[in-house]
């Protein structure tokens, strides 16, 4: 299994960001898929997640209005979309896949996790 995250890098605040995470191993459409994060001296934190359809999403509360989850299930693909960052979303950015509901995998239930991608946001 891997989930390999790319996407990352150095933007100023108020700038965007697309984060991609392609998926290998395992039925994809099958899986329920998100994103983590976790700044320096933080634990990890739930960002946003996405149905096995591409249907409803879900969002944390620093996230929503701001950041867009999408999947592409024949490109085994799932994307998170961000705009208006601020330096406070720097951090290191995980997707992760929950053969499940997406309340077991915003709690980190997860199944599978990838290696992170770094987002720096500079003020």
């Amino acid at each position: 299994v891997q989930l390999q995250a790319s996407g990352g890098g150095l933007v100023q605040a108020g700038g965007s960001l697309r984060l991609s995470c392609a998926a290998s191993g395992f039925t994809f459409s099958t899986y329920v898929m998100g994103w983590f994060r976790q700044a320096p001296g933080k634990e990890r934190e739930f960002v946003a997640a996405v149905r096995r359809s591409a249907g409803r999403t879900y969002y944390s509360d620093s996230a929503k209005g701001r950041f867009t989850i999408s999947r592409d299930n024949a490109k085994n693909t799932v994307y998170l979309q961000m705009n208006s960052l601020n330096p406070e979303d720097t951090a290191l950015y995980y997707c992760a896949a929950k053969l499940g509901v997406v309340e077991d995998l915003a709690l980190g239930g997860v199944d599978y996790w990838g290696k992170g991608t770094q987002v720096t946001v500079s003020s």
